[in-house]
């Protein structure tokens, strides 16, 4: 379990006021989405600042768009920090891993990428670790126990209705076949 992700703790700070309330839930998820993505990547090749900026832009469009319609401007937030931060060969496959993060099949495109690693990640920590894909329900136990949902299951959960009674026809819009 990796605690301190010197990038991922100043990035996310930098969105502590459109956060608010939900700074600590957001900071938790990312931290346990961050090393849920890391048990899965090869130790060979662990791309560990590329999944901590990918786990802090993933979902910050739901705030700082005000949207659950949060895929795009959670990308183009990323897209602008990698150009800012010199990672701008990374563009392609952090929107990736951010388009496809709610992907319910597995990606497949670009095997070589950590889409993958990173779509199972998400999908571990937002089903609370009913869904596991092979990694120890010890793991995903330690990581709650460490940084605990503090409301943030239940934010997404409130948004999901809210979007659900405005939008009956498209409820989940960031989830992809």
């Amino acid at each position: 379990m990796i605690t301190e992700v010197p990038v991922l703790d100043e990035v996310l700070s930098s969105y502590t006021t459109e956060l608010g309330r939900d700074f600590v839930g957001y900071r938790n998820h990312v931290y346990r989405q961050f090393n849920l993505c890391v048990a899965f990547v090869s130790r060979d090749d662990q791309p560990l600042e590329k999944i901590a900026i990918a786990s802090v832009f993933h979902d910050i469009g739901i705030w700082t768009a005000r949207t659950f319609d949060y895929l795009a401007p959670s990308v183009t937030l990323a897209r602008e920090y990698l150009a800012r931060s010199g990672r701008h060969s990374w563009n392609d496959e952090v929107t990736e891993m951010i388009l496809q993060h709610h992907k319910l099949t597995a990606y497949r495109a670009r095997p070589d990428w950590i889409v993958e690693s990173f779509r199972r990640a998400d999908w571990v920590d937002v089903s609370g670790g009913l869904i596991t894909f092979g990694l120890r329900r010890s793991l995903v136990k330690t990581l709650q126990a460490q940084w605990p949902s503090a409301g943030f299951h239940r934010r997404l959960i409130a948004l999901g209705l809210s979007r659900a009674r405005s939008y009956p026809l498209s409820p989940l819009p960031m989830v992809r076949l």
